[in-house]
């Protein structure tokens, strides 16, 4: 065997590796990568041999490429109407083109429209030339169907949990390995006071996956509502087969969350779901939250009942809803729940106000009856 076939055979079977490589290692389909490389090395022949009618094709068996001329199927002469609607006769080019009466003397099946190759031997320099020409179209064809695929896979995965690894860090983000991208998770993300290790494993929230830019961008939270929402549906599976459902969440990370819950099967206890047998259910996602306080409120669809429930641990409320459309309402608690409806800060009729969805005025006993609240 002539030693030029050898290394003939040898480069084709080394570029069957390098096409095979890359499928693997950026996980898109081969035949993306071969018409890439077609695509790329069709360009760099036109490019640096003036043959606009010409074509690179690579058998996909034997990685063997081939250069082609060719020339299109067309009839004879032919009107063409311009913008204008002027018409003109065109005739046959015979550099690019053949008329059909000729084809068939060629090839009797062939049609308008169709092509008639001929192999060309490119000259010795076109290995080097076309390739390094060719490089830089296969390269961004590759990015495009990589990205393509990474997009695929990361389709509708915005409001989900997902398992990565904390890899970089810089003055304002973490940077998370998602496998085959990166997300960004926000130091103002995080919950407060918590740590973040780099090489550790870490649950986030997909806030927004944005595929405006040049790079795809996964933004990540662990302080989002959501995160609360994601972490209970993942922890108890009552949620997944729809015996327990949740009706809203309501949250200021670091601090406490409020969770309404509710089963449409009457002899489910929801909250009981929720907190599992000996509080395991409940421990397991307060310790995700670093100690964030959870208040599990049983939801209700009467608003006075609901908006009792969520300014729990108060008790022994009288709720009046002033404004059903405004979703406004009054709460008149005494001396000693108060304090306690209203809560640290006033974090907890925050948060009620949040998972109810109304606006709560707060009063006492005695500020009601200046009003002229009647109150039992």
């Amino acid at each position: 065997m002539k030693k030029e076939k050898v290394e003939s055979i040898d480069k084709a079977k080394e570029f069957l590796m390098a096409v095979e490589n890359i499928v693997k290692e950026k996980g898109i389909d081969k035949e993306v990568v071969f018409e890439a490389m077609e695509n790329g090395l069709t360009t760099a022949f036109k490019k640096n041999y003036g043959k606009s009618n010409s074509k690179v094709l690579i058998n996909r068996e034997t990685g063997e490429i081939k250069v082609y001329s060719y020339l299109t199927v067309v009839e004879e002469k032919r009107e063409e109407v311009d913008a204008d609607g002027n018409v003109t006769i065109r005739e046959i080019n015979p550099e690019i083109e053949i008329s059909l009466e000729d084809a068939k003397k060629i090839d009797k099946t062939l049609e308008i429209g169709d092509t008639i190759d001929t192999e060309i031997k490119p000259k010795d320099d076109f290995s080097r030339v076309a390739t390094s020409t060719a490089k830089q179209v296969v390269v961004q064809k590759i990015r495009e169907a990589e990205r393509n695929s990474i997009l695929t896979e990361f389709d509708g995965k915005d409001g989900e949990l997902l398992l990565g690894t904390v890899a970089l860090e810089d003055s304002d983000n973490y940077y998370i390995d998602l496998g085959r991208s990166n997300g960004v998770l926000p130091k103002r993300e995080i919950i407060p006071g918590e740590k973040i290790e780099m090489g550790s494993s870490i649950k986030v929230y997909v806030t927004k996956i944005d595929n405006s830019g040049r790079n795809l961008l996964i933004k990540l939270s662990r302080s989002h509502y959501g995160f609360v929402r994601r972490l209970f549906e993942l922890e108890i599976p009552e949620f997944s087969d729809g015996t327990v459902l949740m009706h809203a969440v309501a949250r200021e990370a670091g601090v406490r969350s409020k969770v309404a819950v509710y089963s449409e099967n009457d002899r489910v206890d929801a909250i009981g779901s929720c907190i599992g047998e000996k509080g395991v259910r409940i421990a397991n996602i307060i310790k995700e939250l670093g100690g964030e306080k959870i208040d599990l409120v049983r939801y209700d669809k009467d608003p006075k009942i609901f908006i009792e429930n969520a300014l729990s641990p108060a008790k022994n409320l009288t709720v009046i809803v002033t404004d059903p459309k405004k979703n406004e309402a009054i709460v008149v608690a005494d001396k000693e729940n108060f304090s306690l409806a209203i809560g640290k800060r006033g974090i907890n009729a925050k948060l009620a106000s949040r998972l109810t969805k109304y606006k709560l005025d707060i009063k006492t006993v005695e500020e009601a009856r200046e009003l002229g609240i009647k109150v039992e």
